[in-house]
This record gives structure tokens, sequence and C-alpha cells, in this order.
């Protein structure tokens, strides 16, 4: 039994040592605001304690809109939509917690609540009242779970490709966040990292893959390894999530816009049905042939449907608010 154990004991040896030599270490903090973090990228200081990397642009005085990105994702996601509305629409874009240069949370707690009261620090320390949300995936839950707790505040809301509808996915999937559920071994791939898994993660999230640019890679790759991050995913991946129930989801009175491309390998198109049946002020846009993140994958098709919409929902509530006042 001994060379049994020997054996045992060289192969525990060689696994430890190529972890540490396959492991990827962190990005530095400095370089890589050097590279995401250029104007009009600003580190906004919340809670008196905290930075958020903040996006904002357009006219002060315009309507808001604040977009949330989905997981493992950043705010460099909705690129075409600020560029499309900053001209008429003051955009405002930030890196949650736990992602992109904002980095990890200091509490650790990333549960939806935690992500929920963000959007209110945020707003509060830009001085906006009211405003326009709008969230991909993990995001969209989040805007969801906002309009759930904050309804008066909202203009109206957008869900894109989003997360929290109690509609299971059959089959496919993205690799790198099955891996990042799995107890154990998302701890070491976390480690391990390799941009060909980043690479295929995104791909696979995505019909159009003119998006899945060595950029674009670069960006999802370099931004998951921002110091504490990682710790952060694992942490995110951990904490419990719940869907949302159909009696939530009727209280939701504000206009919203429910966007989903219909190849969506992630949060399939069932779930756009699933929120359309059962959200009362409701209107649909979907996307033939696009995947999750139709703001990437069909951003002039999408952000023109996004315009035509806000610009109902604004002068509604302009004639009602012109009513009330009379």
């Amino acid at each position: 039994m001994k060379w049994f154990w020997r054996i045992l004991g060289g192969l525990a040896l060689v696994l430890v040592a190529a972890f540490f030599v396959l492991r990827v270490p962190d990005t530095d903090a400095g370089a890589m605001y050097a590279k995401y973090g250029t104007p009009p990228s600003q580190m906004l200081g919340i809670d008196r304690t905290r930075r958020v990397h903040v996006r904002d642009e357009g006219p002060r005085d315009a309507p808001v809109v604040i977009l949330l990105h989905g997981s493992n994702a950043d705010l460099h996601t909705w690129q075409a939509w600020a560029d499309a509305l900053k001209s008429d629409y003051r955009v405002i874009r930030f890196d949650q917690r736990g992602h992109g240069l904002t980095g990890p949370a200091a509490d650790g707690d990333y549960a939806l609540d935690a992500f929920v009261k963000d959007i209110d620090a945020v707003a509060d320390a830009l001085n906006v009242e009211r405003f326009t949300l709008a969230g991909n995936s993990m995001g969209g839950a989040i805007a969801l779970g906002y309009a759930i707790a904050n309804p008066d505040r909202l203009d109206g809301l957008v869900l894109v490709d989003a997360a929290g509808a109690p509609v299971e996915r059959d089959g496919g999937g993205n690799l790198a966040f099955q891996l990042a559920a799995m107890p154990g071994v998302g701890n070491v791939m976390s480690q391990l990292l390799p941009r060909s898994l980043v690479e295929r993660s995104l791909s696979q999230s995505v019909s159009n893959q003119a998006v899945v640019t060595p950029g674009t890679v670069d960006r999802y790759w370099e931004l998951a390894r921002y110091p504490g991050n990682r710790n952060a995913t694992r942490q995110r991946f951990a904490t419990p999530r719940r869907n949302f129930d159909a009696a939530q989801i009727a209280a939701v009175t504000v206009p919203t816009l429910v966007m989903w491309g219909e190849e969506d390998s992630l949060i399939p198109y069932a779930a756009a049905g699933w929120y359309m049946e059962h959200l009362p002020n409701a209107t649909l846009a979907n996307y033939p042939g696009v995947g999750h993140i139709p703001m990437e994958e069909a951003p002039e098709q999408s952000v023109a449907d996004l315009r035509i919409w806000l610009g109902e929902v604004l002068a509604s509530q302009d004639v009602a608010d012109e009513g009330t006042a009379s």
C-alpha cells in the first residue's frame, strides 16, 4: 500500500504545482483604470465610504435613464445605447458591486437588496430624483427588484433579457456560469480563468458573433480579474437567488418595456412571455436571431425601439402631470 500513497501524494503535489503555475494573477488596478476609466468616467463617492465607477452623460436637465449591466459584465456593455441617447437624455451607467472598476463590496453583501440600495445611493449622489431604469440579465432582475421597492421614483422600467422569471432553461447555457456555480470547481476555475473560457462564455451568450471581438474579450477577462472581483463573483454565486412570483410582478404598475433576444440561450424567450403575462403595463420588443445582449447584438434596432417607447411614456406622464396641476 505504500506505493499507492506515494503515487497519490506525488499526484497531489503535481496538481498543486500545476495550480500555481497555471493560476492567472489579478490585473493591476491602476492599469485597468487607465484603460477602462477614461473620460467621461468618474469614481463617484457614495455612502461616505465607497466609490463607484460611473459614466454620467447628456444634458443635466434632460430625462434620466440609468442602465444596469448583467452578471460579470460592466458599464461598457451599454456603449452603443449611451452614444445614441446622450443627445436627448441624461444617461447614467455604473459598474455594480463586485464588477468592473467598482470592485468588491466591503460588506461582502451580494443579495438583491444590496444592489437595489446602490441604485438609490448613486442617484442621490448625482442629485437625480426620477429616472427610467433599464437592466440586462442580472441587471434586469435588480431593476425589477427596485421597481417593486421604489415605484414612485421611476418614470419607466426596461427589462432586457432579464433574470428573475420562474422559467427553466432547456439545456444549453453558459459554461463559465455553470462552472462558477459549482462548489469547489468554481473556486478553482476563478483562479485559473483562462482567456479562452471567457471568450467561449461570451460566444455562448450571443447569437451575433460579431460582438465577440478580441477587445471585448480582453475587457471581460481583465475586469473579471480586477483585484477582489473574483472573490466577489464566488460570493455572489454562493448567495441564494429567488425568482419573482406572479403576485410581486402584478403589483408593478410602472410602464415597462420588455426587450428580448429570441435566441437567448441563457434566459429563454419564454421568460419574456411570463413577464408579459404578469406585468400589467408592459410592451414587448422581440428580436429574431439575437441572443442574450440585444443592446450589443442589435444596438440600432433596440435603441430605436427604446426611443419610441420612452417618448410615448414620458409624453403621457407630462399630460398626466398637467392634468394634476390644473
